[in-house]
């Protein structure tokens, strides 16, 4: 999953981030309301998260985009503004939750994973392929009852394959699924994590199989 991190502070940014891709989440960080606007209007996101006191602005100014161009896309509010009427105001003006700074970031998380739990984001709690189970709460692949352990990317890789099961998924959209804006991506990195991988869900049995399409990208499908 990818999300927008919207945040000025440098270290308190660093460490979100640092953090967040630890838990398997794609980072896009933008330190201004440009930059964020930017990243709304060319990037699909799964979790919005916005400071209010940037340099150029309050961050409370995106949600009129975000509500125009990403109708669906949850945001949280993360701020030092943490007084009820800042809270009333923030929710008022279309963010999903408010999170008062300073915060746990276990908590951060776990309120991520509600608004991602919402109907209007989640359709189903996991999807299947063959054998291979992708539980969308939890976060966690399975092969036959089995956890899969993956490094991020890969995990990535086969999220976005997952929820687009027989379908081609282009390059660009397996490196915009993987990879964050800031990331420097070589030219073969996208090829030798799906190589990784296929090899990965041979070994642990499962009855998927990843194809390559000439020029295009990548299909998932059941194993003949």
């Amino acid at each position: 999953m990818r999300i927008l991190l919207v945040e000025d502070e440098p270290e308190l940014a660093s460490m979100l981030r640092t953090t967040l891709e630890k838990q398997g989440y794609v980072v896009d960080h933008a330190a201004t309301l440009e930059v964020a606007e930017e990243a709304i209007a060319m990037i699909e996101h799964d979790v919005a998260l916005l400071d209010r006191q940037l340099s150029d602005g309050d961050g409370i100014a995106l949600l009129d985009l975000i509500r125009k161009k990403r109708p669906n896309l949850p945001v949280i509010v993360i701020s030092a503004l943490g007084k009820p009427a800042d809270r009333v105001h923030g929710l008022d003006k279309g963010a999903d939750d408010y999170l008062a700074k300073p915060f746990l970031i276990e908590e951060l998380i776990a309120r991520m994973r509600a608004v991602l739990r919402r109907p209007a984001n989640v359709q189903t709690e996991a999807i299947m392929a063959g054998n291979v189970e992708f539980d969308i709460t939890r976060g966690v692949i399975q092969v036959d009852g089995n956890v899969l352990e993956l490094p991020r990317r890969e995990f990535l890789a086969l999220e976005a394959l997952m929820r687009r099961p027989g379908q081609t998924v282009r390059r660009t959209t397996l490196e915009q699924s993987v990879y964050g804006v800031d990331d420097e991506i070589q030219s073969n990195s996208l090829d030798a994590n799906i190589s990784r991988l296929r090899r990965k869900l041979s070994d642990a049995g499962a009855s998927v199989e990843i194809h390559p399409v000439r020029g295009v990208g990548y299909l998932l499908r059941t194993a003949k």
